[in-house]
């Protein structure tokens, strides 16, 4: 008899009650206790019949500098983000945060996830300047798990032998747009792009493992 393997998964099942969200922040420095966070991107990750994966809704504000924050000149330079500019529509971190929230814990409920994990390219920074806003905002429940992620830089190295993200994306077969690289939203959705095209030249892996048993629940998923 053939092992077992795995069927077509929903996506609740593919990542084991994870939802995969991208999530890209623009920022005023490296440190993301001192620097401001200027933009956050969170593009949600969807599911067709056959199993792959596809980018979803995606969400962005502008953000208002926190009270006391930091910014480098140099780090605008490279994102080229006016943060005083009179006619830019930002909004408070906690604000952007709850209708990120919003938009995540929806989508969870319709893909029938517990959790939603945060992918980005090099996404402990991401996460970093996500989690230092939470704690700023005083929210007490995060959709997100705190340092679980998936990282593309790390699947990007591993598939295609490439880690910077333009380099990468070009070695998938998306493309590079230089120009609109280091906005919160172009850099969101290409990342969404090249979790989506990794994780779907893996189906046939996920497909040949076979299932293992549920698993009991883990206190620090909740």
């Amino acid at each position: 008899m053939p092992p077992a393997t795995n069927p077509t998964p929903t996506l609740a099942e593919r990542f084991r009650g994870f939802l995969p969200v991208v999530v890209d922040v623009e920022t005023g420095g490296f440190n993301a206790r001192t620097d401001a966070l200027l933009e956050i991107a969170a593009v949600i990750i969807g599911l067709d019949a056959e199993g792959r994966l596809l980018r979803g809704a995606t969400h962005a504000w502008h953000v208002t500098p926190f009270k006391g924050a930091n910014i480098e000149a140099a780090a605008l330079q490279v994102t080229g983000i006016d943060p005083h500019h009179p006619l830019r529509p930002a909004i408070p971190e906690r604000e952007a945060l709850q209708r990120i929230f919003r938009e995540v814990r929806a989508a969870m409920a319709a893909a029938g996830c517990t959790r939603a994990v945060l992918v980005g390219h090099n996404a402990h920074f991401d996460l970093g300047f996500l989690n230092e806003a939470i704690a700023r905002s005083e929210i007490k429940r995060s959709p997100f798990h705190p340092f679980a992620i998936f990282d593309t830089a790390t699947l990007a190295g591993v598939a295609f032998g490439q880690t910077v993200l333009a380099r990468a994306t070009v070695a998938a077969g998306l493309g590079w747009d230089s120009s609109a690289a280091h906005s919160a939203v172009y850099d969101a959705e290409i990342t969404a792009d090249l979790f989506c095209e990794i994780v779907n030249r893996f189906r046939p892996i996920y497909a040949a493992t076979p299932p293992l048993p549920p698993e009991p629940p883990d206190p620090r998923d909740a």
